[in-house]
């Protein structure tokens, strides 16, 4: 006896073709908006896109919702590790292209300065590419991309 299909959730993408769609279109274009736009966790932190030549820049717009100290106020480092993440992820995709969906084997990340409330910014740099895994780093910035508030270091299967 086989299961039902389960029923799919409101806002979230359940078929891997329209995410490599996405993909695909996002490359051919420049712009990775799209994909952006099927990734609820991204929705949830407001992250935008844009390409700068070979750089990819991933922006978290300011919310309230993304603050973890009210009394500084700082962002929560949990909103600072998803940024890093899908920043490596989205580089991944876009600029290294590789083949598969990326998955996270590891992700390291060290807090260098309070997070204030504003947006965020984060760019990453491939430092090894195989045929089934990327290792990158990533950097996460507010004012100046020379001070940054976190840096991971970033190990993904894409293949």
């Amino acid at each position: 006896m086989s299961e039902p299909e389960p029923e799919p959730v409101p806002g979230i993408t359940s078929s891997l073709e329209e995410l490599e769609a996405a993909v695909r279109e996002g490359r051919a274009s420049g712009d990775p908006e799209r994909l952006l736009a099927l990734v609820p966790y991204a929705r949830f932190l407001g992250l935008g896109c844009t390409r700068e030549g070979e750089r990819l820049v991933v922006r978290m717009r300011y919310a309230p919702s993304l603050i973890g100290d009210a009394t500084i106020p700082a962002l929560h480092g949990g909103t600072l590790a998803g940024l890093l993440e899908a920043t490596a992820s989205f580089h991944a995709l876009f600029v290294s292209e590789v083949t598969g969906m990326p998955k996270t084997i590891s992700l390291t990340i060290d807090y260098l300065r309070s997070a204030r409330a504003v947006d965020t910014f984060a760019e990453a740099t491939v430092v090894r590419q195989g045929r089934r895994f990327v290792v990158l780093t990533v950097s996460a910035y507010q004012d100046d991309r020379h001070k940054p508030v976190a840096m991971a270091n970033v190990k993904l299967k894409v293949g």
